[in-house]
């Protein structure tokens, strides 16, 4: 049973991110259950509770206390994923539940280093022994930022180890373990393959896209499909040319030429050429020498016979 045990403990070490997952879901807990209790007081004289704050939070954090780490040997986040503290002061590796010392140091370290962080301003401002308490203030700030400049070393040294997530678990010996052996997950890298080859190609559609003179290919293909004779400005039938437009093929509004036979509305026209200054015409392939007005009388008549 031992040396199953050791074995599933190495194959399957708990992992960095569900323990900070853990700490994560613990807080979270501490905030909602803080939330529930003063919404309790909502009917009440406003800052009612303001004044007792911290220790409210202390008696609230050891009640947890009472009924996960010292009965269980877990927190609420590590119950929920599959983890519990382990006594690694113990030389076999087999699991041994935290002792009763260990219990209560961590509900000392982590309730009262919160409610003495939090009362140490009012506990040692406006008092009448006031160069002695100032001196007290002054040392516990010093020993305040040195626990925090510790807390930063061990979780650099947790991101290299893998093991104690929080300087208090470290000064306690206590580590998590998976409270139950952890199933080896099958993944399908068939789907997921699937999945990195179609974000890849999205991306690279983004990329391209920009890139494409739609405006520019849309009127060269249209250019292909409907091949015109060209006409000269001078050309009798320039009537006909002159009653559609070569891009909307509506009647031109403020008919404008280009240089070639054909004519376009001004809207059409310079809305292209202003998305493509290497713009063609779509029936002969001109290029825009000379953006001009077209003077042509056709008579109403001829408007009503399209």
């Amino acid at each position: 049973m031992a040396a199953t045990e050791n074995k599933m403990e190495e194959i399957n070490p708990v992992l960095r991110i569900s323990q900070l997952d853990a700490i994560e879901l613990n807080k979270a807990l501490e905030q909602l259950i803080w939330s529930q209790f003063n919404s309790c007081f909502q009917g009440f004289k406003p800052g009612l509770l303001t004044r007792f704050e911290p220790e409210i939070k202390a008696f609230l954090c050891l009640f947890l206390w009472r009924y996960t780490i010292y009965t269980k040997n877990a927190t609420v986040g590590q119950a929920i994923l599959n983890m519990q503290y382990k006594n690694d002061l113990e030389a076999t590796k087999n699991y041994r539940p935290l002792n009763k010392q260990q219990k209560v140091w961590f509900a000392l370290f982590m309730v009262g280093g919160k409610w003495l962080e939090e009362r140490s301003f009012d506990l040692f401002s406006n008092h009448p022994f006031g160069a002695s308490f100032q001196r007290t203030k002054y040392f516990l700030n010093a020993i305040s930022g040195l626990l925090k400049f510790g807390a930063l070393l061990n979780f650099l040294i947790f991101l290299q180890q893998g093991k104690f997530a929080t300087l208090t678990e470290r000064l306690l010996g206590i580590r998590s373990v998976f409270s139950r052996p952890q199933d080896v997950r099958q993944v399908g890298f068939e789907y997921m393959n699937r999945e990195i080859l179609w974000h890849g190609f999205a991306e690279f559609l983004i990329f391209l896209l920009p890139l494409i003179n739609t405006q520019k290919l849309k009127s060269k293909l249209f250019s292909w499909c409907k091949p015109a004779k060209g006409h000269s400005l001078s050309d009798p039938s320039l009537a006909v040319i002159c009653k559609e437009c070569c891009l909307c093929g509506e009647w031109p509004a403020m008919p404008h030429t280009i240089g070639c036979s054909h004519v376009f509305c001004y809207y059409c026209i310079k809305s292209n050429y202003m998305a493509d200054m290497y713009f063609t015409c779509p029936k002969c392939s001109s290029q825009v020498h000379n953006l001009q007005p077209l003077e042509f009388k056709i008579e109403i008549s001829e408007v009503h016979t399209l």
